[in-house]
């Protein structure tokens, strides 16, 4: 119930304007002033950024919470192979509790080591995958492991390792909010810093200039034991609980209700490590999750536990555009090392 109560209130306060946020205005501009800070020490060289021996790609967002960045992570990789690049992804492996060294994450990864997204970029992005708050380090690692281009998933404010192409993912639900920098609102950094980007990608439907739509489908449900996966379509008109410990839950929970499902939402933190106890409700409805949380327990589950993966759309015409646009930085740059 807490849970429930602070996530509504924050989205109350981010998203709806709500007037108790500007309690936190004093931590918004401690916020900005850390920010600048930060930028100048890289600016002058009291910091310093690495490049890495292979081009870099960064997906990120500069707002908190669920955009869309994971799944567009996993088309770019497969865009990328298509196109006969041998990719490799590095993340921070946020929520996972890994040495301070960099680690390579596969299909059999503990989640809770190595990060719940991490896990599913390897299972669903079939490349390398390396975890590591440094990713320089990170980097470093996939290069020995052979890939010729690195996408860096959610790196947009590491400043550390240099970046050869940015693409900012926003959800077009929810914009960038109040427009205000944590915690009073939900930006990481000030809209300005769209105008850097190399390519702004929208989840739904926004009014960003030069941006790119997509949309996340699913189709089916997949069973947590691997026994079955059916069309959603079949679960239309019937009853489930809704469980999702991702940015924007609302998202998911639309998604089934898309489908003619009826839901019971149960809303937690993203990054939240679920148990089997979370989910056992006094009834016998299903249990859907998104896949994000289905990489965080146990396969071994009865029958009733689902998960719905969901996919990347986007038009042809504009996918085709931005790949172009992203090969032709990938040849400069080969040119340039």
């Amino acid at each position: 119930m807490a849970v429930s109560v602070t996530y509504r209130w924050i989205h109350r306060v981010w998203y709806e304007g709500a007037a108790s946020g500007l309690l936190l205005l004093p931590l918004s501009g401690l916020y900005w002033l850390i920010l600048r800070l930060r930028k100048l020490l890289y600016r002058y060289g009291i910091l310093s950024a690495s490049k890495a021996e292979v081009p870099v790609i960064v997906v990120g967002n500069i707002t908190a919470g669920g955009t869309g960045k994971t799944p567009t992570v996993i088309w770019l990789v497969s865009e990328l192979r298509s196109k006969g690049y041998t990719p490799g992804i590095v993340s921070r492996g946020y929520g996972g509790r890994k040495s301070g060294s960099s680690m390579r994450v596969d299909i059999y990864s503990d989640a809770a080591v190595v990060g719940d997204e991490p896990v599913l970029l390897a299972r669903r992005g079939c490349c390398p995958v390396v975890v590591d708050a440094n990713r320089v380090r990170a980097a470093s690692m996939l290069v020995d492991d052979g890939v010729d281009v690195i996408v860096a998933d959610d790196g947009l404010q590491h400043l550390q390792l240099e970046r050869d192409f940015e693409i900012c993912v926003i959800d077009g639900s929810r914009g960038l909010g109040n427009l205000r920098l944590l915690p009073s609102g939900p930006l990481r950094e000030m809209p300005q810093r769209l105008k850097s980007v190399d390519q702004i990608l929208i989840n739904g439907e926004g009014d960003f200039p030069d941006s790119i739509s997509f949309e996340l489908l699913a189709s089916d449900a997949n069973r947590l034991n691997g026994s079955l996966a059916r069309p959603l379509q079949e679960f239309s008109g019937t009853t489930v609980h809704a469980v999702a410990g991702i940015g924007n839950p609302s998202r998911f929970f639309d998604l089934l209700r898309s489908h003619n499902i009826q839901i019971i939402e149960h809303s937690f933190p993203d990054h939240t490590v679920l148990t089997e106890a979370d989910l056992n409700f006094s009834d016998p409805f299903e249990v859907f999750m998104t896949e994000k949380d289905a990489v965080k327990l146990n396969r071994n589950l009865p029958d009733k536990f689902w998960f719905v993966p969901v996919e990347l759309s986007m038009d042809p015409a504009m996918s085709s555009a931005l790949i172009e646009k992203i090969e032709l930085c990938l040849q400069g740059c080969g040119e340039m090392r």
